[in-house]
């Protein structure tokens, strides 16, 4: 089964307006799986932006989030600190606007547009990685002690901690002096090419300043692993290059016959240079596929060893480190971490199993219909204490329902007997504006507003959502107990040292202004930009709309995101253009492996890139399947409308069926089915109550009372029935061949 990336649940949002409160989005739920694209289809206004700015953390000040969890990575989106938000958003995920002139700053370069934030981001990440090497580290020591009896073993541990973290400093500054080399390398890989072709053309640029940087990024290649023997070669080249820059060259300050000449000189003087960048060119890229030294290996050898690293070739001088290494440190470390593991994962199943126990034990009291404040009081403090107690903080990947039980049992805890006084306030201003009301039509007046429904707490749905989550948590801990005596210890144990390794190397990877630049100008190629190096210093306007777009796709990929949300990235651009961004964001999903949330408001636009389509109206989910399910066996007459308004070349007679009429205002959401004013199938029980999500087939649901055993059973419209009649044809000529 594909990994679940997001999961929605329940998510309520309303706005504060000066009219009343808008309910923008009742009650969704959904799941993104890794690897997949979700369509969020309805009109303008059924809440597919609200929940996607929920998501990103970007709703508006006067948003109410009045239910939900929207769980990644084992927190909850609805409940984390502005801080934690800037470590996700842009990082692990990222947006797409409708329109990529208000989402670029128009008098900004797109360079600087494309890289502020990397570097930006970048620091930000080194502060994260030494955080999480240092967490993971002392809980690491801490389990090792634990798993250990003896005195002498536990001051081991103690010992190869703090010696895993010694050589791992030392492994930094080793790794951080390679790094630079390796970037400077990278930068000339890249920045030569481009000026070997302008000295053909005869169409330099700033050739001054450009050679200045190439000659002082050929001298910074130099490191004992990265430029070392050819490095006479580099400084031979750096000096041709400063015999051949002539005065016309470093000059470039005359008039008339005087210039004129002087340009000339400098095309013979840029002609004289094309050797020497050739040799820095080889010399870069021959440099840049070269082995990486094993740095970990390094810092034991330097810390522990105490002698100076021998001078021989990479691959030999890693295959002698590594040895030492193993022999010396790491196969004693790794038995060390091994055990950590298993006695954390076994100590965590205990604790999971007494925790289910108490969750077990005060379960009946949430099935009351009324809750005791102090009976509740006392059974959630020995909850919170043995959920928090039950989670296994060594595991890398993290159970959301774990981390984020105790702040939504909590939070829906202090609903529930913070809704007495809510309720009574919300009903005495009901009561207020309804006696208002009574008195402007006493006067024989016809009043010009409605009062304002009172929102008022469901105590019984909030019981409801109290043991779904209890027993959902319980769910969990019998998946996770079950599978312990499965896990492969010895792989896991393999992971958290990567973890661990990855982190210390994350403290040195800075992302400086070059790395940036170079990332940038491969991602605008990546995303169909032609002349990526040329249009990197131009600004938004001198841009059309389809490539402005593709900037913003840009902006949003170059760190390498999980997540991608689409809030129809199309809308703005015509009709060729729309199928270019389309092929090219199906392009990246697949060659990224991205989960992708795409919102439109056109059922077409997303009928060959969904894997599932979920329908809005009025703030709710009527209808989620695939989009198989959608577009050839779709139930919700609302679905269906949708679907009767795609242009079609094999429709008959040419013509389009409207929707009619125009969504409700959700500041009165209607009592019944939202669409059954604009519905021709709707029924009375449409205007009297909500309709359940009925299973049409396994995966695929409708909210529509049509779907009721004792509904009468209509015919949907022609257009309808004639796609999925097509589709059907084509699948048994499919089979046939």
């Amino acid at each position: 089964m594909a990994e679940k990336k997001l999961e929605v649940k329940d998510l309520t949002i309303s706005f504060r307006t000066s009219a009343g409160k808008v309910q923008a989005v009742r009650k969704i739920s959904f799941d993104l799986y890794k690897g997949e694209t979700l369509a969020i289809v309805g009109e303008s206004g059924s809440g597919k932006s609200v929940t996607s700015k929920a998501i990103i953390g970007i709703l508006a000040g006067n948003s109410i989030v009045e239910d939900g969890e929207i769980l990644y990575d084992g927190q909850d989106l609805l409940k984390i600190s502005e801080d934690d938000f800037h470590q996700l958003r842009g990082n692990k995920i990222s947006m797409i606007f409708q329109d990529p002139m208000s989402s670029l700053n128009p008098i900004v370069k797109i360079g600087k547009q494309l890289t502020e934030a990397m570097v930006l981001k970048g620091r930000s990440r080194q502060r994260e990685s030494r955080k999480q090497f240092n967490s993971k580290l002392a809980l690491l020591e801490k389990n090792m002690i634990a798993a250990t009896t003896s005195d002498d073993n536990q001051a081991q541990c103690k010992k190869l901690c703090k010696d895993f973290n010694t050589l791992e400093s030392a492994a930094i500054r080793h790794e951080m002096a390679f790094n630079q080399a390796i970037d400077n390398a990278n930068t000339l890989a890249n920045e030569i090419p481009a000026m070997l072709f302008e000295i053909e053309h005869k169409s330099v640029t700033e050739p001054k300043a450009r050679l200045k940087e190439v000659m002082k990024y050929a001298a910074g290649m130099k490191d004992k692993y990265v430029v070392f023997a050819r490095m006479n070669e580099v400084e031979e080249a750096i000096e041709a290059i400063k015999a051949n820059m002539s005065v016309a060259l470093k000059n470039n300050k005359l008039e008339g016959n005087a210039r004129t000449k002087a340009k000339a000189d400098v095309n013979n003087d840029l002609c004289l240079m094309v050797e020497p960048l050739n040799k820095i060119l080889e010399i870069a890229k021959e440099a840049l596929g070269f082995t990486k030294p094993n740095f970990s290996a390094m810092g034991y050898y330097e810390k522990f060893i105490n002698k100076e690293i021998p001078d021989m070739p990479v691959e030999q001088l890693n295959e002698e480190l590594s040895s030492a290494f193993d022999n010396g440190f790491h196969y004693e470390f790794k038995e060390k971490c091994q055990k950590a593991l298993e006695y954390a994962f076994k100590e965590s199943a205990k604790n999971k199993f007494d925790a289910k126990a108490v969750l077990l034990k005060y379960r009946p009291l949430f099935e009351q219909e009324d809750l005791n404040k102090e009976e509740v009081s006392n059974a959630q403090k020995e909850i919170d204490a043995a959920c928090e107690n039950a989670i296994n903080y060594l595991e890398l990947k993290k159970s959301s329902r774990e981390y984020t039980f105790v702040s939504s049992f909590n939070e829906l805890l202090k609903r529930y007997f913070s809704g007495e006084k809510r309720n009574l306030k919300e009903q005495k201003r009901f009561d207020k504006e309804t006696a208002k009301i009574n008195r402007i039509i006493a006067k024989g007046k016809v009043p010009e507003w409605k009062p304002v429904p009172p929102s008022l707490v469901d105590f019984a749905l909030l019981r409801k959502n109290i043991l779904n989550l209890i027993d959902n948590l319980i769910s969990t801990y019998d998946e996770k107990i079950q599978a312990e005596p499965t896990n492969d210890y010895s792989r896991l144990t393999e992971e958290l040292i990567e973890f661990l390794k990855e982190n210390a190397s994350g403290v040195v990877n800075k992302v400086t202004k070059n790395m940036a630049r170079i990332r940038a100008i491969k991602v605008m190629e990546e995303v169909g930009i032609p002349e990526a190096r040329k249009r990197y210093y131009q600004y938004p306007f001198e841009f059309s709309g389809g490539m402005r777009q593709r900037i913003v796709i840009a902006i949003a990929l170059v760190s390498n995101p999980d997540i991608l949300i689409c809030d129809e990235p199309t809308t703005a651009l015509d009709v060729t253009i729309q199928a270019n961004i389309l092929e090219l964001i199906n392009k990246l999903k697949q060659e990224r492996n991205l989960s992708i949330i795409f919102i439109t408001h056109d059922l077409g636009v997303v009928a060959n890139m969904a894997d599932h389509v979920a329908v809005m109206y009025a703030g709710k989910i009527v209808e989620y399947g695939t989009s198989t399910d959608i577009f050839y066996n779709s139930a919700h007459p609302y679905t269906w409308a949708l679907l009767s308004s795609i242009p079609d070349l094999e429709t008959s007679d040419g013509r389009l069926e409207a929707i009619p009429g125009t969504p409700p205002n959700m500041i009165y959401p209607p009592v019944g089915d939202a669409f059954a004013e604009r519905n021709k199938y709707a029924m009375q029980i449409d205007f009297e109550q909500q309709p359940p999500l009925f299973e049409v087939s396994e995966g695929h649901y409708a909210a529509t009372w049509l779907l009721h055993p004792y509904a009468p059973k209509v015919t949907p419209p022609k257009a309808v029935l004639n796609r999925a009649e097509r589709y059907r044809k084509s699948k048994e000529e499919e089979a046939n061949e």
